[in-house]
């Protein structure tokens, strides 16, 4: 069986890929700051953003040589212009979307390298792309997920490890749940494929990349809905 690590798995894309996952013959392994009795599949509980935390909750999956894949699902956001930010906000947003994705894959890459094949899944954003105004810190972090990918899948290559990225235009979740109507449709007006994206269409590449067929396909950033 193979081993799925997905962090933000409490909720949102994370939730929506865990449960399809582990439905289909995964064996599933999320990772949230809390515990979910709820949940179809298991549970460590683990801030990304802390190392001490991140690393209890990888501290057995290190040998394990069913890990096949992680997926850095976990982020956050704040629409907040530059000047208006609290620099609490600042540190929590690079903190979480840029530290804890360098942090977990630190820690999942001695699983991957001894299987000697394996999946790492980052999430971005096309407002990176299309530098959207208002969301200039959440841009920063998630360029830096971008770059932090493009390097480290050299590093993995020689292991047979493919490190490549999501960046979705807006999808209906709980990050942009209190986001104006209007802003998201400014987003969607700047996409080629001008209509919100569903947690479907996400998956969908999430799947794509997880294939064997998709061996080649390293180092790329995939923009859902274009950009």
């Amino acid at each position: 069986m193979k081993t799925v690590i997905i962090t933000g798995a409490s909720r949102g894309i994370g939730r929506y890929c865990a449960n399809y996952l582990q439905a289909t013959g995964y064996r599933v392994i999320g990772i949230a700051r809390h515990a979910d009795p709820e949940a179809a599949f298991e549970i460590r509980v683990g801030d990304v953003s802390d190392y001490e935390s991140v690393s209890r909750a990888f501290h057995d999956i290190r040998r394990d040589r069913s890990v096949f894949a992680l997926i850095n699902a976990a982020g956050i956001a704040s629409m907040n212009l530059l000047l208006t930010t609290p620099p609490e906000t600042i540190k929590r947003i690079v903190e979480t979307n840029l530290l804890g994705t360098i942090y977990t894959s630190q820690l999942a890459a001695p699983a991957l390298i001894r299987r000697g094949v394996g999946r790492i899944i980052n999430f971005s954003t096309i407002a990176v792309a299309i530098g959207l105004q208002g969301e200039s810190v959440y841009v920063a972090s998630k360029a830096g997920v971008e770059g932090f990918s493009r390097s480290f899948s050299r590093e993995m290559a020689p292991h047979g490890v493919t490190v490549n990225v999501i960046a979705p235009g807006p999808v209906q979740t709980d990050l942009i749940a209190k986001v104006a109507p209007e802003k998201i449709q400014a987003v969607v007006d700047r996409q080629i494929i001008r209509r919100m994206a569903v947690a479907e269409d996400v998956l969908r590449v999430v799947l794509m990349l997880l294939a064997p067929e998709s061996n080649m396909l390293s180092g790329q950033v995939f923009h859902i809905g274009g950009a």
